[in-house]
């Protein structure tokens, strides 16, 4: 051990902060009586090379314990271990024996022995621990680059996996890029083709990969270990530093191009999970001060489904959850967060929900996050749903019901109009009542948890064997409809009535009002083989295989097209009401049945249509939507004078008839117009830029 040039350093800012002669250290422990500073030579190193103890008497001012070492510079590998009461019965569970990250690190080393569960066991894991490495976020060179602040009404969501977006060898990176963030900067310009504004990422903060069964992955990331720091296994150069680097040029490349990123953020628990999980950072370091813990202080409270609950409304762990999103805002210039969870952030130290939650509010009433984008979900995995009642002014929220009444619907449940009504409306069943914009609901039919696309029209069951569970794992309640054939098929009819499903969801998911979000490999039906859970699939069910795009290239010009209705400046304009009631009064809604200004509302129900008069561009839309299996004639309304209602979406058709520019859209001369089975139509009719008059056919 040794203290030369060692100062008594000081208890603020809580982390390792390079100075110019060296490196400061402090971190919070309450009832330790003695830490160790270990510092190693590089990332692979087995065994510390200086140990520096921190005593009470120099190096510590109330719970915080500091010290100062000259001469260290960014990249120096350090951890701590903490020497303290080892009672679970009273929730101390300090253990001298195991090396522990720093709760403020800012970048984590993964040693190639990396071994999780040495962090569960008795006895010394220095060897084979995760360390953190010092780094310096200021010496980065942003080129004036800061988050772009783009409105909710003009942001489409794209839902990616850094890893899976480029990990299959078709995507056409180099190898060495497969999965990192700098292969996800090749794929910008198809992200930009696309049409979508925002990426909403994975998590990527440093997570363990161990934290799965025996023999898998942790391919999603909701098993964090560290706050502040990028993942490091998704650097092309594999190391920490590197990690922090390239994940920044990543943001500057997507703000270039104008994509927001969004990151997906778990603050409900960590990976050291339950009483018999690993000790890796918050529990050797203040167990009772970072997790809830049940009566029984050696148990934790389980509000996540993961073993463990961080306590959001104590004071430390308040301000370690507002001090990350400060700094991935402010040092990584991230546009937004999407709050895993988010309901367990409304729980006190006890569980219960709170009326009015500190951190929810700090976080809301941040100055420095005032531009920043919210996003809740807004339940957790102990029944509580707070979906159009979470707290305060500025949430966003994955609205999990336009989810399943889109779902509904489509798959021709009884009961399921009015339903599709209220969410192509924006939800104001939901959302009317707290006077908030129609893109507080964020609207998606499918996301990382659960069936893509392709799987929710081409299977009934789930099938998860492949991760070990015995098909145990995984929602049963799926509202999915495999149109006949369980799996893939050859069957021409069923595949095309797949093809036409997708696009009728696509259809409502980016026409109705809200913000939507899409899944990563939707647009070109990429299928995890009725796979509705691969957290731990690092594989082939997971990745984007991008020779989809050529095989399914008519879906993906569909939803190309729908990306770019959304995004024109008069439909922009349109949806930027002060709130969703004015929007409601000012481009009102008339619904129909087959017959006009006759909806049929009825259990038995299976189809709807409605017109809506924009108040800015002085169009009509008139939507038909069949969820029926048979054909259904509409009835549709007089337009004003002119070239007539123009059919600009039909999913029954083949490309490029199922979506038409409006300018070229075909004429619809007749009185009725016959909606195929299970499938949406939209006419548009007023006065278009560059209007083509010469494909005025009449067309059914």
């Amino acid at each position: 051990m040794s203290t030369r040039g060692v100062t008594s350093g000081a208890s603020a800012p809580l982390g390792a902060t390079v100075l110019p002669s060296g490196v400061n250290f402090s971190v919070f422990s309450k009832h330790a009586i003695l830490l160790e500073l270990l510092l190693f030579d590089d990332e692979q190193a087995t065994q510390p090379t200086r140990i520096i103890p921190l005593d009470a008497d120099r190096h510590r001012t109330y719970h915080y314990w500091h010290v100062f070492v000259p001469g260290l510079r960014p990249g120096q590998v350090y951890a701590y271990r903490a020497h303290g009461t080892y009672d679970p019965d009273r929730g101390l569970w300090f253990d001298p024996e195991k090396v522990l990250l720093d709760p403020y690190g800012l970048a984590v080393a993964v040693p190639e022995t990396y071994d999780r569960w040495a962090a569960a066991r008795p006895g010394d894991n220095v060897a084979v621990g995760m360390k953190s490495v010092v780094a310096d976020p200021g010496r980065y060179n942003w080129e004036g680059d800061l988050p772009l602040e783009r409105p909710f009404t003009e942001t489409v969501i794209y839902e990616l996996h850094v890893g899976g977006f480029t990990r299959h060898p078709s995507a056409g990176v180099a190898s060495e890029k497969r999965g990192t963030y700098a292969g996800l900067i090749e794929k910008i310009p198809y992200l930009k083709d696309l049409g979508v504004t925002a990426v909403e990422l994975l998590p990527v903060f440093q997570f363990d990969a161990q934290d799965c069964p025996p023999g898998k992955t942790n391919y999603w990331g909701y098993a964090p270990v560290s706050f502040f720091a990028p993942h490091q296994a998704y650097s092309s150069q594999k190391n920490a530093l590197a990690a922090l680097e390239e994940f920044r040029d990543m943001v500057k490349a997507l703000h270039r191009a104008g994509l927001e990123v969004i990151l997906d953020v778990v603050f409900n628990h960590t990976t050291e999970g339950g009483r018999t999980g690993p000790t890796l950072c918050y529990r050797g370091l203040a167990n009772e001060f970072y997790y809830i813990l049940d009566k029984d202080k050696s148990r934790y409270a389980d509000y996540t489904g993961c073993g463990n609950t961080l306590n959001a409304n104590q004071s430390i762990v308040r301000r370690l959850i507002q001090d990350s999103l400060r700094y991935w805002v402010s040092q990584m210039h991230v546009d937004g967060f999407r709050f895993d969870l988010a309901s367990i952030l409304s729980r006190d130290e006890d569980g219960h929900v709170l009326p009015n939650p500190p951190v929810l509010w700090d976080i809301e009433s941040d100055p420095l996050l005032a531009g920043t984008k919210l996003i809740a979900e807004a339940w957790d995995a102990a029944g509580l749903y707070q979906v159009g009642s979470f707290i305060g002014d500025r949430w966003q929220e994955w609205n999990g019901r336009f989810r399943d009444d889109v779902r509904r619907f489509l798959k021709g449940e009884k009961g399921s109009v009015s339903g599709v009504a209220a969410r192509i409306l924006g939800s104001p069943d939901i959302y009317a009542h707290k006077e908030r914009e129609a893109e507080q609901s964020i609207n998606f039919v499918t996301c990382h948890d659960g069936f893509t696309l392709n799987d929710l029209v081409s299977y009934d069951r789930k099938h998860n064997e492949a991760n070990g569970e015995s098909n145990r794992d995984g929602s049963d309640y799926n509202l999915s409809w495999n149109c006949g054939v369980e799996g893939p098929t050859d069957d021409a009819t069923v595949e095309a009535l797949r093809n036409r499903q997708a696009k009728n969801f696509f259809a409502l998911e980016l026409l109705s009002a809200g913000t939507p979000m899409l899944l990563m490999g939707d647009e070109v039906r990429r299928t995890q083989k009725g796979n509705n859970n691969p957290y731990c699939q690092d594989s082939d069910i997971s990745w984007f295989d991008w020779s989809l795009l050529e095989r399914h290239a008519d879906m993906h010009r569909f939803v190309k097209e729908l990306n770019r209705f959304r995004r024109r400046p008069d439909v922009v304009a349109e949806m930027a009401a002060p709130s969703l009631n004015e929007l409601l009064r000012r481009a009102p809604i008339e619904w129909h049945g087959v017959l006009l200004k006759r909806p049929d509302w009825s259990d038995h129900s299976h189809s709807l249509a409605f017109t809506l008069r924009s108040w800015r561009a002085h169009v009509l839309l008139h939507g038909m939507l069949n969820a029926y299996w048979e054909l259904l004639s509409f009835e549709l309304p007089p337009v004003p004078a002119g070239p007539g209602w123009r059919r600009w979406i039909n999913t029954a058709l083949e490309s490029p008839g199922d979506i038409c520019p409006w300018q070229s859209a075909p004429v619809v001369t007749q009185a009725t117009y016959v909606v195929q089975p299970r499938s949406v139509v939209l006419l548009v009719c007023g006065s278009f830029p560059q209007w083509n008059d010469s494909n005025e056919e009449s067309i059914q």
